[in-house]
């Protein structure tokens, strides 16, 4: 154990732990996918688990990489994007949250996380968390610096049956603190819109579990939506390029009502 951790958590041929489409886009939104990506740090082999459970919403919001990079394209606007694993470290939970580290996930144990000291969770945590968050705040912070209003758009997908229940809403859009008046102008536009099941903090509702949009939007009084969509909308291109056009047509109208 003393000497992989004498070596660095993310080595040479591991990915950096943030994906940028889009850098210089100019539109008003920021895309940010907290849950993008499935890596896993070579260190850390597998956290004990099979392919078929590294495949399964467990690992990522399944869908919201390929989402993201076609809205980002749809709306000019740039997407930053988490490349590691939730199994690792959920990059969407506050320090010295519970749910940081997994140790079970929709009945599945996940037994690389068993017993994770400070160490290793501290480790994990300036590795992978920190230099995502730290890519948002600088981003916002160039926008702000230049005067650009920005709307903060967290991408999610869930899981259509979860613990045995069918979930009916194909999107959901969750707000809680803060501005939520964008949040509740995109609520409308996509009930508007129709054709769809719109879910207002459904399936889950934002609270004190979530910390990528708390952080960076509600102190500043930013605009912002966190989005859930249907993870069996987004399993193909097609899916995805479908649900990037109906998205960027809902957020551009939710921003011109604002």
């Amino acid at each position: 154990m003393d000497s992989e951790r004498s070596q660095p958590l993310i080595g040479p041929d591991d990915p950096p732990p943030v994906r940028v489409t889009n850098p210089g886009g100019r539109s008003s939104f920021l895309l940010i996918g907290d849950h993008a990506g499935r890596a896993i740090p070579a260190r850390l082999g597998s956290l004990g688990l099979g392919q078929a459970d590294l495949a399964r919403h467990i690992a990522c919001d399944i869908g919201v990489a390929g989402l993201g990079r076609r809205l980002a394209g749809e709306l000019n606007a740039c997407f930053i994007e988490q490349v590691y694993s939730r199994l690792v470290i959920d990059c969407n939970r506050p320090e010295g949250h519970g749910e940081a580290f997994v140790e079970e996930s929709d009945g599945t144990v996940i037994t690389g996380n068993g017993s994770l000291d400070a160490r290793a969770r501290a480790e994990r945590r300036a590795a992978i968390a920190t230099p995502y968050q730290a890519a948002i705040a600088a981003e916002l912070a160039r926008r702000d610096a230049q005067g650009t209003a920005t709307v903060l758009v967290a991408l999610h997908s869930f899981t259509p049956v979860m613990q045995g229940v069918a979930r009916p809403w194909d999107i959901g859009v969750l707000h809680d603190g803060g501005d939520t008046g964008f949040a509740r102008a995109l609520l409308a536009r996509l009930r508007g819109a129709g054709g769809v099941v719109v879910g207002d903090n459904e399936p889950y509702r934002m609270d004190a579990t979530d910390h990528s949009v708390p952080l960076h939007a509600y102190a500043a009084r930013r605009p912002y939506a966190e989005l859930e969509v249907r993870q069996d909308h987004l399993s193909d291109a097609a899916g995805q390029s479908l649900w990037a056009a109906r998205l960027a047509a809902a957020l551009q109208g939710a921003l011109a009502d604002g």
